[in-house]
């Protein structure tokens, strides 16, 4: 970016003192005669030698050969009656000892802008013109003999008054180490490090207004299982969030030291309900995902809201939408896939879950695109979802109207929507490994340094400057910036709340140009969530509204579903791709196999006899929750088997239910069937299931019951015929007999006559005990004409 920052005009008397005394010193500084060109350090112990030629300056090629850390610098904005204690290591990476070593500190002019600041920090070798003058003597530390990697440390410690500062303004450190070598015997500079002093002896007139954004976002650490009890306990994919919670950890250490400074909070909401679910007995997946084992955080995880609850006592709360969506993702890759209904979820969200959890209203009308890299495409689908005002950054909106000063955060971007352009040097001083004291010292006076001179650039106007440092600051990045925000001294900078920013009036002459979309920044593009990852999202989307349709207690799934859904566009995947499409296959996964266990169970083929029959289907549920679904039989062969409607059918959760449909035959063959289960707005739900059907009118068991049937009657006519036959052969006998029986009443023999009640009975020869036929007395003659008998 063109450098809109430096102070015009500006030379300071105490830098022209400065050059005047370093002009005097190099024009005495003596070289040493013959073959070798000895490089002479400026200062009292520049070495006196005869003079032939004299360098401008000392070799840059000898000043690296020691490496000079600065770990600590205290005051970080000194007054007049302070001590500055500045303390590090030296070490040797050259390849012979140095002797009669001694660590200095010098003191060079003050910075005529920003820029200034930028290439002072980047210069690795030591520049006699450029590095100051060495405080006196008696300030110095001896460091004697140094061999070849080892370390020393050291500890400066000079009265501010020593340091003859002079006018307001930003001054350039060095701490140097000098020293001669065996091959070299002569005092040169072995190594030096630069830094920077901010110098306000009164507070500017116009001091700037300094929003300072406190950033509260995490990974995704929930999976979009639950248990199966009543409470539906949370499944995280691992432990990890409570060694964040933990003191130390990164998430307690934003906690810890943001309570104390002037910063507006930002936060995702995600972050709150995870870590509220925390507070509740949880689970914790294992690699297979089929065992659980008890979450250990829920201690950690109460003191860590707790803590929170206080901290943002009186501070601005601005939530992010919930899982913090990747904006420009969704701007360039999903808005046609009907991801941008997710946002506005998201958003909605937002402001509950930071309500109930925090008990604050939060601001819900901000968007963070990462890096502050904006395009019209990302503006407009942040603001789709409600926000009006857009956190850039001024490497994405940059100034193209040659301002000589950097301009007030806020622009109005047209459509009624504000830009807060966050600066870019100040919200990136902060990345990289805080953890090594050298970088957090050093940032944290480049940071006080450009502060300092973004006011000095136009003493005059009061203008408004947002950091918006990176999303997930490690714990040691935290601390750098808590650090720099407590050197602030109220001197040239005040603190302001973001939504204030927001109205603070907009300069005029600032860029309010919405970037075109091909500017975005290439590397930004490559980190963005693929086609096919909002592909896989739409597939999870449209099975999961399916599965609603049939659920009878819809939020058990729709809720943590939903929420999964949404994580899984969050910006925290730019940094882990891989994470990212393992975390949707699983949601995918899981949710596929919800659904399977709502089916239909298979059928063999079968056979239906007659005209009419019915048709048992069974569907089964292996969910918790009763479902209800419709469902269809169909006969693909309607001429010869038809089937009755449709039926709703309601199966409670671990059950299954039968349902008979009515079947009629019209002709006899085979015919498929095919039974399919429906939604409630006919949607096909799961695959279908095609058995056979063999229709027959009269069925092989018919066939052999009337067969059976027609046997018994032949039985029966034979049975009849035969004893006929015997009553026939029985009539013959008496008639013979009643010849005998005349011829006997002639010869005077007397019979007696049945008594009352007794019938005549017929005595069939050989078988006197036989009882009469149950046809009764029949006559001896055969049948007549007209007489049927059935066999």
């Amino acid at each position: 970016m063109a450098e809109p920052a430096e102070l015009q005009g500006t030379t300071s008397a105490r830098a022209r003192r400065w050059l005047r005394r370093t002009a005097a010193l190099l024009t005495a500084a003596p070289v040493l005669a013959g073959v070798l060109q000895i490089p002479a350090a400026p200062g009292a112990h520049a070495q006196t030698v005869p003079a032939r030629t004299a360098p401008a300056q000392a070799k840059a090629s000898g000043s690296r050969t020691v490496d000079v850390s600065i770990d600590s610098l205290t005051p970080t904005t000194p007054s007049k009656s302070d001590t500055l204690t500045v303390s590090g290591t030296v070490t040797n990476h050259g390849n012979s000892t140095i002797n009669t070593s001694y660590v200095g500190l010098r003191v060079g002019p003050t910075m005529d802008g920003r820029n200034a600041i930028d290439t002072a920090a980047k210069r690795k070798d030591y520049e006699a013109g450029l590095d100051g003058i060495e405080v006196a003597d008696k300030y110095e530390q001896k460091i004697g003999k140094l061999p070849v990697g080892i370390s020393r440390d050291f500890t400066l410690s000079i009265p501010v008054k020593e340091l003859s500062l002079g006018e307001n303004g930003v001054y350039q450190l060095g701490v140097t180490l000098t020293g001669q070598t065996r091959s070299q015997p002569w005092p040169q500079v072995k190594g030096i490090e630069r830094t920077f002093l901010p110098w306000q002896q009164t507070a500017a007139p116009k001091k700037s207004n300094l929003t300072f954004l406190w950033p509260l976002i995490s990974s995704t650490h929930l999976t979009a299982r639950t248990g199966a009890d009543e409470q539906q306990t949370p499944i995280f994919q691992n432990d990890d969030l409570m060694a964040e919670l933990a003191p130390g950890g990164r998430l307690q250490q934003l906690v810890s030291l943001g309570k104390n400074l002037p910063v507006t909070w930002v936060i995702d909401p995600d972050l709150l309900a995870t870590v509220d679910a925390m507070t509740k007995p949880y689970e914790v997946q294992s690699q297979t995902e089929d065992e659980t084992t008890d979450g250990r955080g829920q201690a950690v995880a109460k003191q860590w809201l707790n803590e929170l609850e206080q901290a943002v006592e009186g501070h601005q709360v601005v939530a992010l939408p919930f899982a913090d969506p990747d904006l420009a993702s969704l701007a360039h890759r999903g808005k046609n896939m009907g991801a941008l209904s997710h946002l506005q979820t998201a958003t909605t969200l937002a402001s509950t879950t930071v309500d109930t959890v925090l008990h604050v209203k939060p601001r819900t009308d901000f968007a963070w695109p990462v890096n502050g890299a904006i395009d019209s495409s990302i503006v407009d689908v942040a603001t789709s979802a409600g926000a009006h005002n857009i956190i850039a950054r001024s490497d994405s909106l940059r100034e193209t109207r040659g301002l000589q000063y950097t301009p007030t955060a806020a622009r109005q971007i047209g459509g009624g929507n504000t830009a807060v352009v966050a600066d870019a040097r100040l919200s990136t001083a902060f990345m990289g490994d805080m953890t090594r004291a050298e970088n957090a010292t050093l940032a944290v006076q480049r940071f006080l340094a450009q502060t300092q001179m973004l006011t000095l650039q136009a003493p005059d106007k009061q203008r408004s400057v947002v950091v918006a440092p990176q999303r997930m600051p490690t714990a040691s990045q935290a601390q750098a910036m808590a650090a720099a925000l407590g050197g602030l001294s109220g001197r040239w900078t005040q603190p302001l709340s973001l939504g204030q920013a927001a109205k603070a009036q907009p300069d005029p002459g600032a860029t309010q140009r919405v970037p075109a979309a091909r500017s975005y920044p290439a590397a930004l593009r490559r980190q963005e969530l693929p086609t096919g990852g909002f592909l896989k999202i739409q597939q999870t989307q449209a099975t999961l509204d399916k599965f609603e349709t049939i659920l009878t207690a819809k939020d058990r799934v729709v809720t943590p579903f939903g929420t999964a859904i949404t994580r899984e566009i969050s910006t925290s995947w730019r940094t882990d791709p891989r994470g990212a499409t393992g975390f949707r296959d699983s949601v995918q996964a899981y949710l596929q196999g919800l659904t399977e266990k709502v089916r239909l169970i298979k059928k063999t083929n079968m056979t239906l006899s007659g005209r009419s029959a019915t048709i048992p289907v069974t569907v089964q549920n292996n969910l918790l929750q009763p479902v209800e679904l419709r469902l269809v039989l169909r006969s693909q062969q309607g001429n010869r088997l038809a089937v009755s409607d449709p039926q709703v059918v309601t199966v409670q959760g671990g059950h299954s239910q039968s349902v008979k449909f009515g079947t009629t035959a019209n002709a006899n063959g085979r015919a498929w069937v095919t039974a399919q289960l429906y939604t409630a707005d006919n949607q096909t739900y799961g695959p279908k299931m095609t058995f056979k059907v063999n229709v027959t009118e009269i069925t092989s068991t018919v066939i052999l019951v009337i067969a059976g049937g027609v046997l018994l009657l032949v039985l029966a006519g034979i049975r009849i015929y035969l004893q006929r036959k015997r009553a026939a052969a029985g009539s013959d006998e008496d008639a013979a007999g009643n010849g005998e029986k005349q011829d006997g009443e002639a010869a005077g023999d007397e019979r007696t006559e049945p008594g009352e009640g007794e019938r005549p009975r017929a005595r069939v020869p050989g078988q006197a005990s036989d009882p009469a036929p149950d046809t009764g007395s029949q006559s001896a003659g055969p049948s007549g004409s007209g007489e049927k008998v059935e066999h």
